[in-house]
């Protein structure tokens, strides 16, 4: 095994340096779009290549030493990716719709699921079946005691062991940094890498064995079931959180219509356009302008970058949810909404109830009401959840602090300010909301408190600072269009153009050929200059990462 480690080594050099030395002669076109791609380009063809050579060599240790040469160097895979359009997902399909039943589609799709988290995350595979396992059995435990007091003892066993995990893994740095910086102590600190979507999947596992223990949901009896519904790639790493009785009937027998497919295709390419257009170019300025040694360079700057991280922050979260919502489709399954035009509302209650729903019903459902939710200690209430809320988004005391800001808007809004602003005008409602969710953005960003206070001096022009500069002012030209748009579509102005066209298509054939061809059209607009921005920019970041 040694001698085959070494040869390994000498092949992976060898590759290594082929790979840097790849290079093809840019007066072709594909040779331009080769040489400029992104780095994955280049490590996709050295796995095929590592896979092909050792196919033929008919190597037992293949995937082991895929995974050290090749995955160590990759990043996970995710929608907004090359790859994954253009080779996972085509292949993906071919082999799923080649199956024949429900059975074999469902094998297809746990395979590819396990891929698609393995990719750049092979470790975690092991902790992601465990934690399948785990409650998968608990889950039976349950079903087996259900009406007897011992069945309580599934809810707790499931809830501490995946907390714990989920705590060792996320919070561990956190807690013991925190203590040394108290007590003055130089532990050493904890530095896991944290397992993709965990945060995710963990919170779907628990709210599986409470609902079993509820009888809300028929604990799975086929472990196999159970796994496809902890690790589909739809939303495995970014969400919604799905509750296992949404899918469960579809997890046993679905069919896929053809106008659910289309809808599906419609909805994934939107989201990735909402993603790679619009989030990415936000993203790109706001770090310009939030990037800083001690202030931002002018008030115009520091207002812009928050505004844009707050449009990026949106355009990331709901286009990956509209990706996973569309993939659903397109296999027969059915997730729920996750936003709702969240920046239309006119209060933060009215917010939290738009934006990342399947979250915000999580916590109301599994934390708010069972600690009493409206009848008793509702402010204490509120401050937990809101607290356990922020400690879900990272690892890092800001997002405490924007967890506790919005509990303390809401506790306000329940306990007076919501009587005014239901009498008030509604733009009053719609500027307060604004400016209270920027400035929680503001706070969400920065993980350096300092950054943040120097942030949030700028925007009020702390120590004379200037209102504006040429640098900032011509940055916002150049993008003008874009942010414009941006706004724009925050609004349900997709809806109504969408509902607009179904009832021109009905009115004659000719009519529905068209509002078709647009479509059409505009979809495949969307996706070349999605797939154009993911080749020509290096800049594709996935902020659930933390998550």
């Amino acid at each position: 095994m040694k001698d085959n480690d070494e040869l390994l080594t000498a092949k992976a050099m060898t590759l290594s340096s082929a790979r840097r030395q790849f290079m093809f002669n840019k007066a072709s076109g594909a040779s331009a779009f080769l040489t400029d791609a992104p780095i994955l380009w280049q490590n996709a063809l050295i796995n095929f290549l590592y896979i092909m050579y050792f196919a033929v060599e008919k190597k037992a240790f293949l995937w082991y030493n895929t995974c050290i040469y090749v995955i160590k160097d990759r990043e996970s895979l995710v929608f907004s990716d090359i790859f994954f359009l253009y080779v996972f997902l085509p292949l993906f399909l071919i082999c799923y719709f080649a199956a024949r039943n429900t059975k074999l589609k469902n094998a297809v799709l746990i395979v590819f699921s396990l891929f698609f988290y393995a990719w750049g995350e092979p470790v975690w595979v092991g902790l992601l079946i465990f934690s399948s396992v785990f409650d998968f059995l608990n889950g039976r435990f349950i079903d087996k005691h259900k009406d007897e007091k011992i069945a309580v003892l599934g809810v707790i066993v499931s809830c501490a062991v995946n907390l714990s995990i989920l705590g060792v893994f996320k919070y561990s740095g956190m807690i013991v940094d925190g203590i040394n910086t108290l007590l003055s102590l130089s532990l050493p600190v904890p530095d896991f890498h944290l397992p993709i979507g965990i945060s995710f999947y963990t919170f779907q596992s628990i709210t599986y064995v409470v609902d079993v223990y509820r009888k809300k949901a028929r604990a799975q009896k086929n472990y196999f079931g159970y796994l496809l519904y902890l690790s589909m790639f739809f939303q495995l790493v970014a969400g919604p959180i799905v509750r296992y009785n949404t899918v469960a009937r579809e997890i046993e027998n679905r069919s896929v219509k053809i106008h659910e497919f289309s809808d599906g295709i419609t909805r994934l390419i939107f989201g990735l356009g909402k993603k790679v257009l619009i989030a990415n170019s936000m993203g790109q300025l706001a770090t310009q302008f939030l990037t800083f040694d001690t202030a931002p360079t002018s008030v115009l700057a520091a207002w812009s970058g928050v505004i844009l991280y707050s449009l990026q922050i949106y355009y990331d979260f709901s286009g990956y949810s509209d990706m996973a919502i569309g993939l659903g489709l397109m296999c027969g399954f059915h997730f729920p909404e996750n936003f709702e035009h969240p920046y239309i509302s006119a209060s933060a209650t009215e917010f939290w109830r738009r934006w990342h729903i399947s979250l915000g019903t999580f916590f109301r459902d599994y934390v708010y009401i069972p600690l009493g939710g409206n009848r008793k200690h509702q402010l204490l209430n509120i401050a937990i959840v809101w607290f356990c809320t922020g400690l879900w988004h990272g690892a890092s005391w800001n997002f405490i602090m924007w967890g506790l800001y919005f509990g303390v808007l809401l506790v306000i809004e329940k306990t007076f300010l919501l009587k005014i602003l239901e009498k008030a005008p509604k733009i009053i409602g719609h500027i307060y909301l604004l400016i209270a969710v920027i400035f929680g953005w503001m706070i969400f960003y920065f993980t350096d408190t300092s950054k943040m206070g120097a942030c949030f001096g700028a925007m009020f022009g702390k120590n004379g600072l200037a209102a504006t500069d040429l640098l900032t002012e011509s940055q916002l030209k150049g993008s003008l269009w874009l942010i414009i748009a941006a706004i724009i579509i925050c609004m349900p102005v997709y809806k109504g153009i969408s509902a607009f066209g179904e009832k021109l298509a009905k009115k004659s054939a000719a009519s529905f050929t068209l509002v078709s061809a647009v479509k059409i059209l505009f979809l495949a607009f969307i996706l070349f200059a999605s797939t154009v921005s993911l080749v020509g920019d290096t800049y594709n970041p996935f902020l659930y990462f933390r998550f």
